[in-house]
């Protein structure tokens, strides 16, 4: 355990020097392609200031991630479905955030909720069949898992469900927080901070499981020191933006995360903030279609804070401090389920 955490810190500082170094030039590099964000015309005046900093840049993130992760031949059962999903999602992303600096027209929503699909589709199916899940690990209840008969070992009861409803839970909490984490990078530094509460939390559950997930863990502590790494430039005034091929990508990188820790049901708590950024999107739109009014002065919710008075440091410190405590929270959770 203690050479594994002498690699994890090694990881995470790593990711971080790669980021801080790289960035420079992959800006300079950015505004040469002319890489700027379009900011819409129907947000907060406040982010027309914004027009023109160069987006994008979770396209490093997922670079240095990826080159890391082999670097310190962080590949195994565990690791390889949520790098599949960090890489072709991010593709996805980068297309998006090109198209969208070039003609300030991305690609169509329902156009990515396909391609999001099919990626979650896939990692599903192929989780599903190689392990052999058929239900839910619920906190408290159901049967305690045997871990000498799975690949993959975790800690709880588990509720069988069948494999279909496997499948399916899985590409909700893929596509859900993928988009959940792409609605809340609105503010500079908060899906990014954000972010690393969440990793730090799944980290700490893929050290506490039995046997612990090294490799997941190494990916883990990765993710969060490129992330550090990213807001040293992301804090505001932002000097590069995510962008989705960033936020989409980690988002769903995230889920799987929780998935192959065995801990999906205590996602929507450790990353309470994506769920309430894409809830209160979602009500925004439902009830000004139905009933022609709305919740919110704006969605998503930190926009309804911003125009509120709220100042956008002020908004960003107080979400971060939620997801920490969430994350705590889910940590509790988790170790208060483990069977006695």
């Amino acid at each position: 355990m203690r050479e594994h955490g002498v690699e994890f810190i090694q990881g995470l500082l790593l990711a971080f020097a790669c980021m801080v170094i790289l960035m420079p030039p992959f800006l300079r590099l950015l505004r040469w392609l002319g890489m700027g964000k379009q900011i819409r015309q129907d947000g907060p005046d406040t982010h027309l200031v914004k027009q023109g900093t160069p987006t994008m840049g979770g396209v490093l993130i997922v670079f240095v991630v990826l080159a890391l992760a082999t670097v310190f031949n962080a590949y195994d059962a565990s690791t390889y479905s949520p790098l599949f999903v960090l890489a072709l999602v991010g593709a996805l992303g980068a297309v998006d955030d090109y198209l969208n600096a070039r003609t300030g027209i991305g690609i169509r929503g329902r156009h990515k909720i396909l391609w999001q699909l099919v990626v979650a589709i896939a990692v599903a199916v192929y989780v599903q069949n190689h392990f052999g899940f058929n239900g839910l690990r619920v906190p408290f209840l159901g049967d305690r898992v045997d871990t000498t008969q799975i690949p993959i070992p975790f800690v709880g009861h588990s509720v069988e469900l069948g494999a279909i409803v496997f499948i399916v839970v899985a590409v909700i909490a893929i596509v859900g927080c993928s988009n959940g984490v792409n609605l809340t990078d609105g503010l500079d530094g908060l899906a990014g901070g954000t972010l690393v509460f969440a990793f730090i939390s799944f980290l700490i559950i893929a050290l506490l499981n039995q046997p612990l997930q090294p490799n997941l863990a190494m990916v883990n502590a990765i993710v969060i020191g490129a992330l550090m790494g990213f807001l040293w430039f992301n804090v505001h005034p932002a000097q590069v933006f995510m962008g989705d091929s960033g936020a989409l990508s980690l988002g769903g990188m995230l889920a799987v995360t929780a998935l192959m820790t065995g801990q999906v049901l205590i996602l929507p708590l450790i990353g309470i903030i994506f769920v309430m950024e894409a809830a209160s999107d979602i009500i925004q739109v439902g009830s000004y279609k139905l009933r022609g009014k709305r919740i919110f002065r704006m969605a998503p919710l930190h926009h309804h804070f911003e125009l509120g008075g709220w100042d956008e440091e002020k908004i960003t410190m107080r979400f971060w401090i939620v997801g920490a405590l969430a994350g705590m929270m889910g940590v509790t959770l988790f170790v208060a389920s483990i069977p006695k």
